[in-house]
């Protein structure tokens, strides 16, 4: 059970993208379709996260800089999950992790080149090298709020290790799928912990 120790309402929802994603992620539009309908006095921010690891966290600082830290969450999905531990650590807010990255800078070494967008195999981008250096500076330590972090974590991940993630997040509250994948593709089921877990103000 989650306890609801932290009683304060969630007034803004940040959503960060995997590598390669972007917010046409199924994910994604499942969480940003809930908030348009259940939940519209949430502010809802969904960006398209630029490659440069340093660019995105610059766009997310901006973006978020007026948010209230106590009110506002982060839900990140794989490479969106590791910028999400960043920023809780840096703001103290809420973390929803999904199959999170622990170590991208060792993962995406390999992927230096040219990519196609996932969701728009027309769109490219240039993984360059120094973005590994940028992802290995935004590495961060333990949680200081563990209690703060819900995670959703697949043993069935073809892409990231499960033992590594939850590890990773020992104090925090996770859920652990037997089976899974990468993507998450019946991350529906798991909706109605996560929205218990934000304690967002419905319309009602």
């Amino acid at each position: 059970m989650i306890s609801h120790s932290h009683v304060t309402a969630t007034t803004h929802v940040l959503y960060l993208h995997g590598f390669r994603s972007s917010p046409q992620s199924t994910k994604a539009k499942q969480v940003a379709a809930l908030m348009a309908t259940q939940f519209p006095n949430v502010i809802w921010w969904c960006p398209q996260l630029p490659p440069s690891p340093q660019a995105a966290v610059d766009l997310i600082q901006a973006g978020t800089a007026n948010w209230p830290a106590h009110s506002m969450a982060v839900i990140g999905s794989s490479l969106g999950g590791f910028y999400a531990t960043w920023l809780a650590v840096q703001r103290g807010c809420k973390a929803v992790l999904l199959n999170p990255a622990i170590d991208p800078a060792r993962d995406l070494a390999q992927y230096i080149g040219e990519h196609s967008a996932w969701h728009n195999p027309a769109e490219r981008f240039y993984f360059a090298p120094e973005f590994v250096d940028e992802l290995r500076a935004l590495t961060v330590g333990p949680i200081p709020q563990p209690d703060k972090v819900w995670a959703l974590i697949a043993q069935g991940d073809e892409v990231l290790d499960w033992r590594e993630m939850t590890a990773r997040y020992p104090d925090s509250h996770l859920v652990v799928l037997e089976g899974g994948d990468h993507a998450l593709s019946n991350f529906a089921n798991y909706l109605p912990q996560l929205l218990a877990f934000l304690n967002l103000p419905s319309a009602a």
